[in-house]
């Protein structure tokens, strides 16, 4: 009997030298995280920011793509109290982003959308595949865009740019992305692993003390936004639209999974 390979861990952790990678998803379901991943990833955020060793961490998905946001299966007939929840560890994890204490650095293929362009907007640098999109399509799935979710937009495309994304769901492309404010820069995917490693190793190269010191600058600058946002809670989700929402997209990928391929 052959036996299986075993899965992917949802989130993966890999060192070289000062510079910590964290590989996001499983490469099934676009790397879209169940609540249980989110909190891991917080979980392994705050660990790796903890030694005192680290230089910078590259945030980046499994294989082709970087995260789709949050697993809608998760949330088949769960409960409000259990939704909720899941929305908390979505942001505990961007908010462990923030507050690490070293530069975080995100390569961007694929997409990144809803949680994962949330994911995306919570480190310090982008740098996206020029192929590669980016947006939060979250108004259609009866999600509620929180304060904090529209902060992160705002401090980097601004209040318009932010507003027209968040109404309409666009996601842009990463050229847009760049012009917006949301990507740092946009690269031929052949070479994005590259730039990525060499803006790392760069950074890594840096009196550590004085790069904190530089994340913390940044941070304050940004503290009364953060602070605002995270005194104005509202609840995740608009209840009976999430649900038909999520109902209506699932019934799609059966249907859609169903179909025989065609024929060569």
């Amino acid at each position: 009997m052959t036996s299986r390979p075993a899965p992917e861990p949802a989130i993966a952790t890999s060192w070289s030298g000062g510079v910590a990678e964290i590989r996001i998803g499983d490469g099934s379901r676009r790397n879209a995280l169940p609540g249980r991943a989110w909190s891991q990833l917080a979980h392994q955020v705050v660990e790796l920011g903890a030694d005192s060793s680290l230089r910078v961490l590259v945030i980046r998905g499994h294989g082709d793509t970087f995260c789709a946001g949050s697993n809608m299966t998760d949330w088949v007939d769960a409960d409000s109290g259990y939704v909720e929840e899941s929305f908390a560890h979505m942001e505990a994890a961007f908010t462990a982003i923030e507050d690490c204490p070293v530069p975080v650095i995100a390569e961007i293929r694929g997409v990144a959308a809803g949680a994962g362009c949330q994911l995306a907007l919570a480190c310090d640098l982008r740098f996206m595949a020029d192929s590669a999109r980016i947006g939060m399509p979250i108004a259609r799935l009866g999600i509620l865009a929180s304060p904090a979710f529209a902060a992160r937009m705002v401090a980097l495309a601004g209040p318009a740019a932010a507003r027209e994304l968040l109404y309409t769901g666009r996601l842009v492309d990463a050229r847009t992305a760049v012009d917006l404010g949301l990507a740092d820069d946009s690269v031929p995917e052949e070479h994005l692993a590259a730039r990525t490693s060499n803006l790392a190793a760069a950074v890594a190269e840096q009196p550590p003390a004085a790069i904190r010191a530089a994340k913390l600058a940044v941070a304050a600058a940004l503290a009364p936004q953060r602070e605002a946002a995270a005194a104005n809670p509202r609840p995740a989700v608009a209840r009976s639209d999430f649900d038909r929402a999520i109902a209506a997209f699932l019934g799609q990928r059966s249907a859609a999974a169903a179909v025989p391929p065609a024929a060569p």
